[in-house]
């Protein structure tokens, strides 16, 4: 959220200063006894650069919008592993989520793979147990990533109440057509194309090991 400040005041400097500047040189006009043709081409400018600046501030609001705010995810953060996962299992789960929760906006992440919950990291929903609705079966069927931009906005979005339940956006990767990554995030609208690229790797990542049966023992 702080992060956003700065541009916030940028867009708000020419809305701001014009203002400023039509408020003085409305004072300056009133204090004046008398006004002289030179003054009066001066107050003239004066006004056209203030409206100007007022303009541009207004047209910035519109087209440059503020980010939306994030919000703190209810719940409470840790780490819980699966049952009966081998040391190997764990390394790899470990640095797989490290990485995606300090290196782009996940706030909490689930891997489930082959019908079972691996590891839950992050800020943990009270929910544990990962029922397949229609959009995670859908990634599993089709073996695309969905990311859902806005949560609140589509219908479906109880389906993820292994997530906190005021989780903003969700991306999930699958993870071959047994299993998927699912990160959720505190702010709608935040992962960007190069973090989408990032997760889609260590998806892959995950994926040969799982394939290879280097997390999962042949069962």
């Amino acid at each position: 959220m702080n992060r956003s400040n700065p541009d916030r005041i940028l867009r708000l400097l020419p809305l701001i200063s014009g203002i400023i500047g039509s408020f003085a040189l409305l004072i300056n006009r009133f204090s004046t006894e008398s006004l002289t043709p030179s003054q009066a081409r001066s107050d003239v400018m004066g006004v056209i650069l203030s409206s100007v600046l007022i303009l541009v501030g207004l047209l910035w609001q519109r087209v440059q919008p503020r980010s939306p705010d994030a919000v703190i995810l209810e719940g409470e953060e840790g780490m819980v592993w699966g049952e009966d996962l081998p040391a190997e299992v764990k390394l790899e789960l470990a640095w797989a989520s490290h990485l995606l929760l300090t290196n782009t906006v996940t706030k909490s992440l689930v891997v489930y793979y082959d019908g079972r919950v691996l590891v839950r990291r992050g800020i943990l929903s009270p929910n544990s147990t990962v029922t397949p609705g229609t959009i995670l079966q859908r990634v599993l069927d089709t073996g695309k990533p969905v990311y859902l931009v806005n949560l609140n906005l589509y219908p479906g979005k109880f389906e993820f109440d292994y997530l906190p339940h005021n989780t903003q956006g969700v991306i999930c990767q699958p993870l071959g057509g047994k299993g998927a990554l699912i990160l959720g995030a505190n702010v709608p609208r935040s992962y960007t194309k190069q973090d989408e690229n990032w997760i889609a790797g260590i998806g892959d990542k995950l994926t040969l090991s799982l394939e290879n049966g280097v997390l999962v023992g042949n069962n």
